[in-house]
């Protein structure tokens, strides 16, 4: 203050000991005050009337500054200050509204408070000033007697903890906010577990070690008793995840979080806290050691907490059950066919040279669940799984179809011998002993695609290839194949799509009585030709046709054009003509093939005596019921049935006695060398069993006039062969039966 303010100063302070001081209690913390003027007796006098002073049970201390400039350093270098009493006139008029200016907006605190003192009431700041810096009160020196001096410095501070608990508040708030949002987008348990900890941590702002516990069931793998579980942990010296409670080596905190669970509340101590996070049937622990007690505000933010952070709970176990549900088998609870993908996408990109994937196809597993029931047939998928699982620990298994698993693991895990070992001895399902075999298909990571599901394919193809084998039972995969299988489909496509272009034709080669030397039918022979004019062998697309299920519209195809070829030859008075057609085992399969049939032979008009269907042995074999009983109904509707191939396939006579059958054909493989010397005993055996069962019996392949008096000899009814002639277009057919007549 200037000289010239003496006078007014012999009124501060003046005894008014008579009024009631403003005291509380005594106290270790201190508010942290700042006195502020150009006078140094003011600052003796100030503290020596606030000297005793307990505010909200802490005592003051005092920082000192005798000018505006000096004031400035010292707030900015003590973030702690609350209170600053502040002379408005030091080394100008306004340096005090300078120093509030400099608070507000270079310091931006808001929340220091401010009470202004000047010994001349004429240079009082304006009623705006005071307005829009926050300053919180405005006396003049004479004004302030002790006590009206403590009962501003009392209020001032009481302002400034009640605006530093809206702050906590506000700020705890937005972390709630922040922290809430961040535990939305973690999806597993363990994850949130572990996220709720370090939010919690953050929160209440001390450095501080965590446990998140609750039932590993439904959480922890292979887990399904009550125990309490420590799912995740915070900055404990050794790794707790996993392990039950019981074995955490501090019994004191083992109660406090048993207690917590079972009294469902907050527990709060000196050294720690418990938060019970329950919603639904969902339940846990947060558990948190504590540096200092906690305050009131701390501990109301941290109950809002935990109910946003019990609803997240709940919703992260929901998800968790739909996680499982879409990626888990629920009978073997392995990995599923979509799981198994998302390995096999980190095996091709992430896993060692050395690791290989595999597909396990259990063989004829449908017998055991038509025989035994599918409740067997569910034990012994388990007892595979749990056998696979076996193999190492360190292998990947997943269910991938019905019967179907998959593996990942070292290829010196991994390995054929090995899987073969497993399926050396019977499973066990209930009370059965179940003997099983298995073919399998595997992938090495250096022919390993880019992704799951392109890998996934290139094991199916070397378990396709597996299947096929009847001796090893398992095939690695090499781009050669999937060349193989991609010519595969390109030629289904084409075949299909040439097929529906009508550039499918019948051919015929013609068949004689050897009797007579006349032509008593003809074979019809399926032919493709493509758009560019070339053939391709039956050979070839047969056995696609088939592999394609393309056969059954095909086959239908081919009999009415046989029938339609009947007709014809009928038209041009060749009566006595029967045409033979081959079928397969699709064709017997579909449900209405007996009709199929019976209705070519009705709309192209002709006897169905005419036509006549040739069989293979192994198509016999394949299904013997299904194709002896639509045998049986299409030989009672006058349909010529023929065995082809006989003697090259593994028939069973008694199955050859319930065929209906017209005739017996001998195959070429039987004709070659039948001319020489004690060549002919097979082809000799078959026409003598043909002539036993009453049957004609036709041998092709005849290409020699040798072969034709052999057989003439042995008592063989009919032949065909290049000798006589090859297979021809209908149009080349119709002429050669003219000249021939």
């Amino acid at each position: 203050m200037h000289a010239s303010d003496n006078s007014q100063d012999d009124f501060l302070f003046i005894d008014d000991s008579d009024e009631e001081e403003v005291l509380e209690g005594t106290g270790d913390e201190v508010w942290q005050v700042l006195i502020v003027d150009d006078d140094p007796e003011i600052h003796s006098v100030t503290q020596l009337a606030l000297s005793d002073l307990i505010v909200l049970g802490r005592r003051l201390e005092y920082f000192h500054a005798y000018s505006g400039q000096d004031a400035c350093q010292v707030i900015e270098s003590n973030p702690d200050i609350v209170l600053v009493l502040l002379d408005v006139v030091m080394e100008t008029d306004s340096a005090g509204l300078a120093v509030v200016k400099y608070i507000r907006e270079s310091l931006n605190r808001q929340d220091i408070r401010i009470v202004l003192r000047t010994g001349q009431p004429g240079y009082a700041p304006e009623e705006s000033v005071i307005k829009e810096y926050d300053i919180n009160d405005y006396k003049t020196k004479t004004e302030l007697t002790r006590r009206k001096l403590v009962t501003t410095v009392y209020a001032a501070i009481r302002s400034y903890q009640q605006i530093a608990t809206v702050t906590e508040g506000s700020l705890g708030l937005e972390k709630i906010v922040s922290g809430s949002s961040s535990l939305l987008e973690l999806h597993s348990i363990v994850e949130y577990a572990q996220g709720t900890l370090k939010q919690l941590t953050q929160l209440i702002n001390q450095d501080v070690q965590g446990l998140f516990c609750a039932r590993g069931q439904g959480i922890i793998d292979n887990t399904d008793d009550l125990s309490l579980y420590i799912i995740a942990q915070q900055d404990f010296s050794s790794s707790l995840p996993n392990q039950k409670l019981a074995t955490l080596d501090n019994e004191q905190i083992n109660q406090h979080i048993q207690m917590c669970y079972m009294q469902k509340e907050h527990l709060y101590f000196n050294d720690s806290l418990c938060l019970y996070i329950a919603r639904g049937g969902c339940r846990a622990v947060a558990y948190l050691t504590l540096t200092e007690p906690l305050r009131d505000i701390q501990r109301q933010l941290l109950e809002v907490f935990v109910t946003g952070v019990s609803i997240g709970y709940e919703n992260v176990h929901l998800f968790q059950k739909l996680k499982s549900a879409a990626y888990k088998d629920w009978l073997t609870n392995l990995p599923n066919r979509l799981e198994f993908v998302r390995m096999l996408e980190t095996f091709s990109k992430d896993a060692p040279n050395d690791y290989v994937a595999a597909l396990i196809d259990l063989n004829h597993f449908s017998d055991v669940n038509d025989a035994l029931g599918q409740n067997i047939g569910n034990q012994l998928l388990s007892a595979v799984s749990q056998r696979l699982q076996s193999l190492c620990s360190n292998c990947q298994v997943a269910r991938v179809g019905a019967d179907v698993f998959g593996i990942i693991g070292s290829q010196t895990m991994v390995t054929p011998d090995a899987l073969l070992a497993l399926f050396e001895h019977p499973f066990t399902a209930g009370e059965q002993k179940l003997p099983i075999n298995a073919c399998f298909g595997f992938c090495t990571k250096e022919h390993a695609s880019s992704s799951g599901v392109k890998v996934l394919n290139q094991i199916n193809i070397a378990l396709n290839l597996a299947k096929k084998k009847r001796e090893t039972h398992f095939a690695y995969y090499n781009p050669e194949l999937e060349d193989e299988t991609q010519w595969r489909l390109n030629m289904i496509r084409q075949l299909r799509n040439d097929f529906s272009e009508g550039r499918l034709e019948l051919w015929y080669q013609p068949q004689l009585s050897l009797s007579s030397g006349k032509v008593i039918g003809a074979e019809a022979l399926l032919r493709w030709r493509t758009i560019d004019g070339n053939f391709i062998s039956p050979a070839v697309f047969i056995p696609l046709a088939e592999y394609s299920g393309l056969i059954v519209e095909i086959g239908e195809w081919v009999i009415n054009q046989a029938c339609s070829q009947i007709k014809l030859l009928e038209e041009e008075k060749f009566n006595n003509i029967t045409i033979s057609v081959n079928v397969s085992i699709p064709q017997f399969r579909c449900c209405n093939f007996v009709d199929i049939v019976l209705n070519a032979t009705q709309k192209h008009q002709i006897l169905p005596c005419k036509l006549e269907l040739e069989i293979t042995e192994n198509i016999l074999m394949d299904d013997p019921e299904v194709v002896i009983d639509a045998l049986v109904k299409l030989k009672g509707q006058g349909i010529s049935i023929a065995l082809d191939d006989f003697g090259t396939g593994f028939s069973s006579m008694s199955y050859l006695q319930k065929l209906p059958l017209d005739r017996l054909k001998v195959d070429r493989a039987f004709i070659g060398d039948i001319a020489q010397k004690d060549q002919s005993v097979i082809a000799e055996t078959i026409i003598d069993l043909g002539k036993k069962m009453n049957l004609k019996v036709i041998a092709e392949g005849i290409e020699e006039i040798e072969q034709q008096e052999r057989l003439i000899e042995l008592g063989c009814d009919e032949v065909q062969g290049f000798y006589y002639a090859k297979p021809m277009p209908s149009d080349e057919f119709l002429t050669f039966l003219k000249s021939h007549t």
